[in-house]
């Protein structure tokens, strides 16, 4: 039996047959410092509502599955020290020994799933790490994207990644990536890139539909959605790849690999840009939240 526990919202939401929105919990204890990090939280989740969802922000706190935070766990858990980063490989492994961790995209789809929740708004997603042709380094968030049935709302893939590689990747597995009302996929940081998207949908009701149509079909997986950083708030990539190329660089120089990558260089990407790409990250997010919002309510109808 797998020790599930929903916060009083989501209890409410799955009872009345209401839309949900799941939000992962790595980029509160991983992705961003505190306070920004629950503070992002807070208002990631009033962006759900405010839309006409619920939010569920998923983690693992002592060994149970939390399938939505209340205030004080979210505040507790935005300040804890060496939380774990779940993901497919070590997820039940945490529950068992009743750890506490952090939901990545990969345990994040997992856990919707289980809770019956079909639409999961992110920042980014994980994917080909540079270089990964010696290393190997590819994230689990692809395959889960190939064999779990819920729809993900992003930036595109994180811009410290081989973006092509990445997108190559998950055209072999059969995942559709449809870039949200543009014909290029964004970026990350940046609301456009040089590379075309496979797919473009306008209306959240298509994208909607689309899911629903390849469950009918009997198609594993799920659908990668990649929304554009607001103009606004987007670094260009011609002023990123200097500050990119050298955090990884520094990670290269010191020895850093496997699941503390990410966490380093978004953390030297923030020196680096003087708080710019956290003040990006944030606008993301929460458009992705947005939009995540309108894709669930369309689900239902």
């Amino acid at each position: 039996m797998i020790p599930i526990h929903y916060s009083a919202e989501v209890a409410r939401a799955r009872d009345a047959g209401a839309p949900i929105v799941a939000l992962e919990s790595t980029i509160i204890t991983h992705g961003m410092p505190f306070p920004q990090n629950v503070e992002t939280a807070r208002l990631v989740e009033e962006d759900v509502r405010g839309a006409g969802a619920t939010p569920a922000t998923i983690a693992v706190l002592y060994g149970v599955l939390h399938i939505g935070l209340e205030a004080d766990q979210l505040e507790a858990l935005g300040q804890a020290q060496n939380v774990a980063k779940l993901s497919r490989a070590d997820m039940a492994a945490c529950i068992a020994t009743g750890g506490t961790g952090a939901a990545t995209v990969a345990a994040t789809m997992i856990a919707a799933h289980l809770a019956g929740i079909h639409v999961f708004a992110t920042g980014g997603i994980g994917g080909v790490h540079r270089g990964a042709e010696d290393s190997f380094d590819i994230s689990a968030d692809l395959r889960e994207l190939a064999q779990t049935p819920v729809t993900v709302v992003s930036a595109g893939a994180k811009a410290i990644l081989d973006l092509p590689k990445t997108f190559e990747v998950l055209e072999t597995l059969g995942v559709p990536v449809i870039a949200y009302r543009q014909d290029v996929l964004p970026a990350f940081w940046s609301a456009t890139s040089h590379m075309p998207s496979p797919l473009r949908m306008d209306d959240a009701a298509d994208i909607a539909k689309a899911q629903h149509i390849r469950t009918a079909m009997g198609l594993q997986g799920g659908q990668l959605v990649a929304n554009p950083i607001p103009a606004y708030a987007q670094i260009t990539a011609e002023d990123l790849k200097p500050v990119i190329d050298q955090a990884l660089q520094e990670a290269e120089t010191q020895g850093i690999s496997a699941k503390a990558v990410t966490p380093f260089l978004l953390g030297r990407i923030f020196e680096l840009t003087d708080g710019r790409s956290l003040t990006a990250n944030i606008a993301l997010v929460r458009n992705n939240a947005r939009l995540g919002a309108q894709i669930a309510i369309a689900m239902g109808k």
